[in-house]
């Protein structure tokens, strides 16, 4: 089994029990969002875009970026995180690109091929889990994943989840309760 296989799978089974209201309004407001990011700096947006890439390229099935990932992280960073969360997230972001320009010798974003393979190895197994780096990757593989796979587009062409199915009749009749018979 291929990773992307396993990441459907898995999204498949959990997706709309990954639904909850914040996850839904975030993507509204992402969508809706023009201008300057909400918390994010341009380079730790391109940092977390050359992430999203690497954790879900694009293939068949659209990457990460494709849906707005970036964007909807954003938006959860600003209207849900604590000031704590906050932090953790951009001083993540901060120490996975040093960590990169320290293997690769340029930003993550500007990296490809096998110095960016060595790069996400090096993350996904870190040496030290309690490295900063290493515990905002965890983090930011989590919103990536949790994002992508409650996204509309992902829902709707990649997973063909169908919320309502069926069709709504307000005019539709009523078995008869108990037999038919009035109490």
């Amino acid at each position: 089994m291929h990773r992307r296989e396993l990441l459907i799978a898995a999204a498949a089974a959990a997706a709309l029990t990954l639904l909850p209201g914040e996850a839904q309004a975030a993507w509204l407001r992402s969508a809706a969002a023009t201008g300057q990011p909400a918390v994010l700096s341009a380079a730790q947006r391109a940092t977390l875009a050359a992430l999203a890439d690497a954790i879900i390229p694009r293939t068949d099935t659209p990457s990460a970026t494709d849906v707005g990932v970036v964007a909807w992280i954003d938006v959860i960073a600003a209207d849900y995180y604590t000031d704590a969360d906050r932090l953790a997230l951009t001083t993540g972001l901060d120490a996975i690109d040093a960590q990169a320009r320290a293997i690769g010798g340029q930003p993550l974003a500007s990296l490809r091929g096998d110095t960016l393979a060595v790069v996400m190895t090096a993350l996904d197994t870190p040496y030290d889990r309690n490295a900063v780096a290493a515990r905002g990757y965890a983090r930011v593989k989590g919103l990536v994943v949790h994002g992508y796979f409650t996204s509309e587009r992902v829902q709707r062409d990649v997973l063909k989840t169908e919320i309502m199915p069926g069709r709504f009749d307000g005019a539709a009749d009523m078995p008869a309760r108990n037999g038919g018979r009035d109490e």
